[in-house]
């Protein structure tokens, strides 16, 4: 499917919003890889790496696929997994819960909120809250149902909790999927929804990961579109970013700093955009660095480099990839 924009950006503005991205990519990246870092379970072969947080006391979290890219008939297989600040593991859990883990956020209280984005008719198209020691709190979702109604999903993304304690679900996989954010109170129960499939103003293609700033704005990774859209908390449109390329992941660190992963452009689905991590601003979407995805290959359209991403207080930047079943690490030199 082609891209569009919408028409909310002026054309100039859009150009310039362009132009300034490419520059950052041309420029050298202050950042360098650190390889071999981190350390899996002995005797664990790590599957496909869907996305990572740091969560408050400096903890790298993972959801990854059961040592493969499903964890159909792997129930003997944790999908969740904690590693300390240096890479070495120290615990896993939820064998058995998740068909295909996808996003992976942390609240402030250390609660682990996976979305699972799959289902096998008995497990699937949930948001699940863990605590930090693996039990499961509260679920979201019609368990192994794909729907549209009433705490429903069709392939869950991301997801984000407010100052408030409300839940923000990104909500479909899939082009031809559900197309929202659905929004529910702490305990739970829905609130509302917003967005449709398209490619106007609060419409998605495919919204692929969520978070809030610190004025409380709902920012989302609309991937197929081609931007980062921006909400207030009732799902009124603000702005949108079309200079982070086909966002994929994104994580908001603290003073607003703005990490956006794109594993997906390439000549045929975005041309003039490299494939990588930006790191910019999510308060006015302003693009500062740069860091190439170093496995792309332009002659094979498959999806390589960070799928999910975060950033720890150091500044170091965590790249989860499906495709190399790993989490890359970076850091300023």
């Amino acid at each position: 499917m082609a891209r569009k924009h919408s028409v909310c950006l002026p054309a100039g503005v859009f150009m310039l919003l362009a132009v300034s991205s490419m520059i950052s990519e041309a420029q050298p990246t202050p950042y360098v890889e650190t390889s071999g870092w981190i350390q899996p379970p002995e005797n664990r072969a790590m599957g496909a790496v869907s996305s990572v947080y740091v969560d408050q006391e400096d903890h790298i979290w993972i959801a990854e696929r059961c040592g493969q890219n499903s964890c159909v008939d792997r129930d003997g297989y944790a999908p969740i997994h904690m590693y300390d600040a240096s890479g070495r593991w120290i615990k896993g859990f939820g064998k058995g819960l998740l068909v295909w883990p996808h996003g992976i956020y942390v609240d402030s209280e250390g609660n682990v909120w996976v979305t699972d984005g799959r289902g096998d008719g008995r497990r699937g198209h949930q948001v699940i809250k863990f605590s930090a020691d693996g039990e499961v709190l509260l679920r979201l979702g019609e368990a192994g149902t794909a729907g549209s109604g009433v705490n429903q999903f069709d392939g869950p993304t991301g997801v984000v909790v407010a100052h408030s304690g409300d839940i923000f679900v990104t909500d479909g996989h899939e082009v031809e999927s559900n197309n929202r954010v659905v929004k529910f109170s702490r305990d739970g129960s829905q609130l509302m929804s917003w967005g449709t499939t398209g490619s106007g103003p609060g419409e998605f293609l495919v919204p692929h990961a969520i978070g809030i700033d610190s004025q409380g704005r709902v920012i989302v990774a609309d991937r197929d579109n081609g931007r980062v859209q921006v909400f207030d908390q009732q799902g009124e449109f603000l702005e949108e970013w079309p200079q982070f390329g086909l966002a994929t992941g994104l994580y908001i660190a603290a003073a607003d700093k703005l990490y956006v992963s794109d594993n997906q452009s390439n000549a045929a689905t975005n041309p003039g955009w490299a494939r990588g991590i930006r790191v910019g601003s999510a308060t006015d979407g302003s693009v500062a660095d740069f860091i190439a995805d170093a496995g792309f290959d332009p002659s094979i359209s498959a999806a390589t480099g960070a799928h999910g991403v975060a950033a720890n207080v150091a500044g170091d930047i965590f790249g989860a990839e499906v495709g190399a079943t790993t989490v890359r690490r970076y850091s300023r030199r």
